[in-house]
């Protein structure tokens, strides 16, 4: 549903079906978190009283919300989507009811629009995730409001706001290596605790809008909305109505709609090579192949020793040749068109934290770094990764374009 917060911003884009959009809401359910699990016994859903009666979370009122938002000023506005808008507000940190600005505590409070079935679906499956998941990398839902018409959810503040705008907006100070590698780190762990959970979730939504930042740069998932029950039993994957962002989608979910974990590290992929090019993952200011960001990287890693190509220059040549090739090398493998060949996110995760070790240099001018001897003094194999140098003949790192009939893309 888009990001907690940030400045105002486009913080929604996903594929929706047209036939169902204007249907009435059903009585909705979902499995339990807590029962689902990989035994085959398909446990019982859980209402939505279920579901909204979770221990962890404070049913508030709308008027307490009202006043916390100061009636949700424009001033206050930290995004806005598809599915409405994002204020920040001030909550008494004990009672958590209305308190005055600068007191209490910091909260985005996430506004949904009065209408649709699919908004309210996504409202509550994110009520029923964040009720139940806890981790240092995911957001902390503090409380929801379900009054009339009227969806609400708050959220603990994140006061740097989105990945997304440090990466691509021109007026914001640009994130040096060791805070994107740090970025990066945070990600993984996060989708690491969801993949290997008793109960298996599929995020679905990875992208640099939906990654937020801290005071201190730490980084948390938002937006579980979309997310997904991953297979149980002997099943390999999760039939479901294509949903993602174009651009970070898994070609294979989108030309058949079987979800699986692969398809988050798809994502992860393509937010690797973001964070290493500074380049969005579909940008229409570019001409032909330059537009999608997997084939433009791809096209750039003919030669190990020309990794700077790829780099985002708002980088300033500073940072390990080393560290930035593994960095590439592990972005075009979880990017690999055979889902079958991309890594696990748990090991994902142990590459990447093996790269804070390394020194962050200068490495010199374009034609200087062109003459040095290859920067990496082990093979990418070495690293349990398959080479983006060079690829299977018989295989494509490109996502498929094809989206199918009946379905239509919001956003970018």
């Amino acid at each position: 549903m888009g990001n907690c917060l940030g400045s105002p911003q486009q913080v929604d884009s996903f594929v929706v079906d047209k036939a169902n959009s204007d249907k009435p809401p059903p009585i909705l359910t979902i499995s339990p978190l807590s029962e689902r699990g990989r035994s085959g016994k398909i446990p019982s859903p859980r209402s939505e009283d279920e579901i909204l009666s979770s221990p962890h979370l404070k049913a508030l009122l709308f008027s307490e919300l009202k006043n916390a938002t100061r009636n949700f000023r424009p001033d206050g506005l930290l995004g806005e989507g598809g599915f409405g808008c994002v204020y920040k507000g001030w909550l008494d940190e004990q009672a958590l009811t209305a308190a005055k600005p600068g007191c209490g505590i910091a909260v985005a409070v996430k506004k949904l629009k009065p209408k649709g079935y699919q908004g309210h679906k996504e409202w509550l499956s994110e009520v029923d995730h964040l009720g139940q998941l806890h981790h240092p990398n995911l957001v902390k839902l503090i409380g929801y409001c379900l009054e009339d018409d009227n969806r609400l959810l708050v959220y603990e503040f994140m006061a740097r706001g989105s990945l997304e705008n440090h990466l691509f907006k021109r007026s914001v100070q640009p994130l040096p290596w060791e805070t994107r590698v740090k970025v990066a780190i945070d990600a993984a762990r996060g989708l690491s605790f969801l993949h290997n959970s008793e109960s298996q979730v599929i995020y679905r939504d990875l992208k640099a809008s939906n990654i937020l930042l801290d005071s201190e740069f730490n980084a948390k998932l938002s937006d579980f909305g979309l997310a997904k029950a991953g297979p149980t039993g002997d099943q390999t994957h999760v039939s479901t109505q294509v949903m993602g962002t174009h651009g970070y989608a898994a070609p294979e979910y989108i030309a058949t709609g079987r979800l699986t974990a692969k398809c988050d590290v798809y994502s992860f992929g393509v937010v690797l090579l973001e964070l290493l090019s500074g380049r969005p993952a579909v940008d229409k200011e570019k001409v032909g192949g330059e537009q999608k960001l997997v084939e433009w990287a791809k096209s750039h890693l003919d030669d190990k020793r020309k990794i700077f190509r790829l780099m985002d220059t708002k980088l300033g040549g500073q940072y390990p040749r080393k560290g930035a090739l593994i960095l590439a090398t592990l972005g075009m493998s979880c990017v690999n068109l055979d889902s079958r060949s991309r890594p696990q996110m748990d090991e994902v995760l142990r590459i990447l934290e093996k790269i804070p070790s390394l020194k962050c240099v200068s490495v010199g001018s374009p034609w200087d770094r062109q003459t040095l001897p290859s920067p990496v003094s082990k093979s990418p194999k070495q690293l349990d990764l398959p080479s983006p140098i060079t690829p299977n003949p018989r295989e494509s790192l490109l996502p498929s374009p094809m989206i199918p009939t009946g379905t239509m893309i919001i956003g970018r």
